[in-house]
């Protein structure tokens, strides 16, 4: 699908995927994005007829902002941290509970160039996915190989996209 914005190709084509499919079977899409900030919404609504897909997003970067507006518990950042299977799993769950939306997919992680740890470097990206109605929310951690801040938020756009593909 040919738009006029300035996101990379390969993100733009996805997120066309992303709405026409999800459009084709009358699913509705929320987005919790941390070290995104707000690229994946923005992608999806560059797209034509968005506006009959995404339900909303939210831009939590802080922890404070996971915890108010997804509700995520303050022991689990506390415990295991931002940037953690257990804290996105909780974005996703909460982005489903704040939304209309039939799958919600939330992203947490460090872009860098600072912020890494031996256990966390540098690139680590989790993802969570939940559906309206199901316990079970899917996350799942990633080691992203971009070189600068810029492609380790592209290379997570481009997985939450996915994650929202029927």
């Amino acid at each position: 699908m040919a738009t006029d914005m300035s996101f990379p190709e390969d993100l733009a084509a996805l997120a066309g995927r992303v709405i026409a499919e999800n459009k084709a079977i009358g699913r509705t899409v929320a987005l919790a994005e941390s070290c995104t900030g707000g690229l994946v919404c923005a992608a999806l609504t560059e797209i034509p007829g968005s506006s009959a897909v995404l339900d909303r997003g939210f831009v939590t970067y802080s922890n404070e902002a996971k915890q108010e507006m997804l509700g995520v518990h303050p022991d689990l950042i506390d415990s295991f941290g931002a940037v953690s299977a257990a804290t996105a799993w909780g974005m996703a769950q909460g982005a489903i509970k704040h939304s209309r939306a039939d799958i919600a997919v939330a992203i947490s992680g460090i872009a860098g160039p600072d912020g890494g740890t031996e256990l966390k470097p540098v690139g680590t990206v989790v993802f969570a996915c939940a559906l309206r109605g199901q316990d079970v929310v899917q996350a799942e951690q990633k080691l992203l190989d971009g070189r600068t801040r810029s492609e380790i938020r592209h290379q997570a756009a481009i997985i939450a996209l996915e994650l929202l593909l029927p």
